[in-house]
């Protein structure tokens, strides 16, 4: 089964993006996992994309610069994962039993598969999650995609596909506007 969506980000209305003129990311979904497909369209001279590392690797703290994110859980429960993205190809997957609580019991993720390209106006990143990196969810999966983005000053501003507080907080499951079927 195969499922697909192409949705925006906006930006918290504390922290506003004038150099990013849309940000919008797609997924496409089959058996074997999932591509994430993140564009940002804008004044890319204005913002601080890392460089393409010699060697990528599983990297915390990405989300302090540019980076891409995406949040995955089950409509029931509290488990979930959270998954970053630099545009240098490094990245991070964490497992979660409940809003900011890590499961130490959770087995390593197997890493994505990044891919960055851009031009003066815009930058495409493609990752692809296997279906082992996915948790198992119940009758549907609820999706946080989001985006962190560093301005060339240094100041960030926070994406998402809704933002349910009055600060940025990617981990509240308000946020998780994306719903696909379960796969599992």
């Amino acid at each position: 089964m195969s499922a697909a969506l192409s949705l925006p980000l906006i930006a918290h209305p504390a922290t506003p993006g004038g150099a990013i003129d849309d940000l919008r990311v797609q997924v496409v979904r089959d058996g074997a996992g999932w591509l994430l497909r993140y564009t940002l369209t804008g004044k890319l001279a204005r913002l601080r994309i890392p460089a393409t590392a010699a060697r990528p690797a599983a990297t915390d703290g990405l989300w302090r610069h540019s980076c891409f994110e995406c949040f995955v859980g089950g409509a029931h429960g509290t488990a979930y994962r959270e998954f970053n993205f630099s545009p240098s190809g490094d990245w991070a997957a964490y497992a979660f039993r409940a809003e900011r609580v890590r499961d130490s019991a959770a087995a390593t993720l197997p890493a994505p598969r990044i891919a960055c390209t851009h031009d003066d106006r815009t930058l495409t990143l493609d990752a692809w999650l296997p279906t082992a990196a996915l948790p198992a969810t119940d009758i549907e999966t609820l999706l946080g995609l989001t985006a962190v983005i560093e301005t060339s000053d240094g100041s960030l501003s926070y994406w998402a596909l809704h933002h349910p507080a009055p600060q940025p907080d990617f981990h509240h499951r308000a946020g998780w506007t994306a719903r696909l079927p379960a796969f599992r």
